[in-house]
């Protein structure tokens, strides 16, 4: 996750923002905490289970009007996201646009809570809880608030390092989140050994940010989750689920520069393996619906960027979006939906992997991980063939009903053109702009160029 606190100086730097004002809803009435120690685990599982949220980063939302929230929440209530989890820093902008959003959702019929990024929320003394506490006590009982069994739904990006001034952290979080407050039930992304989720108390839940993708040269699996799953005890598991991942910003900027993998249909592989195990995932949490900086964004490209335009802009990512919806329904509700029209979905590297350029940032780390594939999947209503193409470099496959998962080696310059026929006839033809790759890449961008034939 980027650090919003070295973000918002670069923001400062390139935008002119105004210091706004608390919105007038949000209360400031919680009191010093007391250290109180927290109770037993309790054996838990959320309901309602199987939503979907996406991780929506506040900080790159400075010029967003109550409009824009609308925009974005329309789009991915179309798909079938529930909620957004409103990853926020400590500036008073972003609480004013925390609470366009919340006004956007109640406009839209649409659902928000909060992730505290606490990369960039001081959490060492106990004064420093007092703001998070008034966040909570703001929006507890908002009508557009996700509530858990009653319970407000909190989470955050990291705090495994936060005492809050008490001894440990545990307590820290309890005095924190649940101490004299309304009820909460906080699921937070922890970075800690799942065989020491038995310490933590204070928690409902974990949020698994790292499960999203393999985190080494190899296919995703169930297998990771499963530490997760075991360590709660029966706690919810919300599992964390991205199409991809690439950051890259060189030494004398944020130095944030490399790759997860990303192959093999990660996007539908992991969406699958949830599929699969809905049983033990009561959450999933799309990684992100905004993060341009790690590429992993899978609406609109809009707000601030953080000086990721140069591997971001003209790498749309909404062509993940109705394969994601497919895939949702199937989560929600065990049956995968019935496929109405033929369609491709096509994403890929736009340079090899290997290739040589003049980018001044270096090739980013993992690079080999990545193998020069056109990834593709269709849905299919019944059986036919699939072509996929570069120019000259093409095959065919025969495939059955329903989703199937296809690649086509590149190896030289060309341009990106799918085909399905059946029964001699030809259902879809498409060759999407700007798909061309090219073995001469201007600079190290391992983003992904993402496409879906018309719907």
């Amino acid at each position: 996750m980027f650090s919003l606190q070295g973000l918002l100086v670069l923001l400062m730097s390139i935008t002119h923002l105004s210091q706004a004002h608390l919105i007038p809803h949000f209360r400031s009435n919680a009191t010093e905490q007391e250290v109180i120690a927290p109770g037993p685990i309790i054996t838990r599982r959320a309901s309602p289970s199987n939503s979907v949220f996406a991780h929506f980063m506040v900080g790159f939302t400075a010029n967003y009007s109550v409009s824009s929230w609308e925009n974005d929440i329309a789009l991915a209530k179309a798909k079938g996201i529930d909620a957004f989890a409103l990853n926020l820093g400590p500036d008073s902008w972003q609480a004013t646009q925390v609470s366009n959003a919340y006004t956007a959702a109640m406009n839209q019929g649409f659902q928000m809570f909060l992730s505290f990024d606490m990369t960039a929320w001081p959490c060492q003394a106990s004064s420093d809880a007092n703001p998070i506490r008034q966040f909570i006590s703001g929006y507890s009982g908002h009508p557009q608030q996700v509530n858990i069994d009653g319970k407000m739904l909190i989470s955050t990006f990291s705090g495994e390092s936060c005492p809050f001034g008490t001894g440990d952290v545990n307590t820290g979080w309890f005095n924190t989140v649940k101490a004299n407050l309304p009820p909460t039930y906080f699921v937070p992304a922890l970075f800690v050994d799942p065989a020491t989720f038995g310490g933590y108390s204070a928690i409902d839940g974990v949020f698994n940010w790292n499960g999203a993708w393999p985190m080494s040269n190899d296919d995703i699996n169930f297998a990771g989750d499963q530490p997760w799953i075991n360590g709660l005890g029966g706690r919810t598991y919300m599992a964390g689920v991205s199409p991809w991942f690439f950051t890259h910003y060189g030494p004398n900027s944020f130095n944030k520069n490399w790759i997860y993998r990303a192959d093999d249909w990660l996007w539908a592989t992991r969406w699958e393996q949830l599929i699969q195990n809905r049983d033990q995932v009561a959450f999933a949490e799309v990684i992100t619906w905004n993060d341009y900086s790690e590429s992993h964004y899978v609406g609109a490209i809009d707000g601030v960027q953080p000086n990721s335009q140069s591997w971001t802009n003209g790498f749309d990512h909404q062509g993940w979006l109705d394969l994601m919806s497919y895939y949702i329904t199937a989560y929600k509700t065990g049956i995968y939906p019935t496929i109405t029209k033929d369609r491709v979905f096509l994403w890929g590297r736009l340079y090899p992997a290997a290739a040589d350029s003049p980018d001044p940032v270096p090739r980013p780390n993992n690079w080999q991980w990545t193998q020069d594939y056109l990834w593709a999947v269709v849905l299919m209503q019944s059986p036919g063939s699939v072509t996929l193409s570069c120019d000259a470099n093409s095959q065919t496959f025969n495939v059955g009903a329903g989703l199937s998962k296809l690649k086509l080696p590149l190896t030289t310059s060309c341009s990106v053109s799918s085909k399905i026929v059946r029964n001699s006839v030809t259902t879809v033809q498409f060759s999407p702009p700007g798909f061309n790759f090219n073995t001469t890449p201007p600079s190290y961008n391992f983003n992904a160029f993402v496409a879906a034939s018309p719907p």
